[in-house]
């Protein structure tokens, strides 16, 4: 560390760290034919209440702005992984919900997914694992 502080070299580490696991999350989720921002978009949506939220909540979920989830979206909506509906109280909200296709490829990128998480962090123990999920919470 040269002149740097722990918590900027932290901020620097946990970076290189999140680029490099992005990478290779996403190897196996192209096999499913969607990228890791995707999965984290149907992932959201899978947890919502009847699957469906509105974009500004999703592009917050994911850290990304408004207009890049809009540009994300539209083709997973012409893939039919998602799709608009109509917000009953507020016709300016913008709704995006889950499609039964969504569902599968997100339940089958999902084992995908647990596998490659597994192998990532196979070297660190379970008290290990918690701990650092636990810190990293702290964080967000």
């Amino acid at each position: 560390m040269t002149g740097s502080t722990a918590q900027s070299e932290f901020i620097v580490l946990q970076s290189s760290l999140n680029s490099k696991l992005v990478k290779k999350v996403e190897c196996q989720l192209n096999i499913h034919g969607i990228s890791f921002t995707e999965y984290m978009i149907l992932r959201h949506l899978n947890e919502a209440p009847r699957n469906t939220l509105r974009r500004i909540e999703l592009a917050e979920n994911v850290g990304i702005s408004a207009s890049g989830v809009t540009r994300l979206l539209a083709p997973m909506e012409k893939n039919k992984l998602v799709e608009k509906e109509a917000n009953l109280r507020d016709a300016r909200v913008s709704l995006v919900k889950l499609t039964r296709t969504g569902q599968k490829v997100f339940k089958e990128a999902s084992v995908s997914f647990e596998h490659s998480a597994e192998f990532l962090t196979q070297r660190l123990t379970s008290n290990q694992l918690n701990t650092l999920v636990e810190l990293t919470n702290k964080l967000l």
